[in-house]
């Protein structure tokens, strides 16, 4: 559910074209794909329905995106084989949830240097 909130943030709001969603491949997976203008940006979507372990936000791991940093070659090497040196940025949303409505929503531009 967060990740359909986050894409239709990005569609609807920011006026985003999201290229695709749970991109996968056997190194792990990608939530959403999606186009800033001509820049490619790969966004992590973490939610929380309570605040118990920590906020949403709070729940990005280091580890997660040292992941998410491995996948982007091989989603450029699948969808853009002849533009390796493709632009791509890392951002994170945070989505708290209370039942089926979005309680909260933060977006963290260049998550990459944001939680180095």
């Amino acid at each position: 559910m967060a990740e359909t909130f986050a894409a239709q943030y990005l569609s609807r709001t920011l006026g985003w074209s999201v290229t695709c969603r749970n991109w996968r491949c056997r190194a792990g997976e990608l939530d959403i794909v999606a186009l800033d203008g001509a820049q490619l940006v790969v966004v992590e979507v973490r939610s929380r329905s309570s605040q118990t372990h920590g906020t949403a936000a709070e729940s990005v791991a280091t580890g997660k995106l040292r992941q998410v940093r491995r996948l982007v070659p091989l989603l450029l090497a699948q969808i853009r084989p002849q533009q390796p040196d493709t632009s791509v940025r890392v951002d994170v949303i945070a989505i708290e949830l209370r039942g089926d409505q979005v309680a909260g929503l933060e977006h963290f531009r260049n998550a990459l240097d944001a939680w180095a």
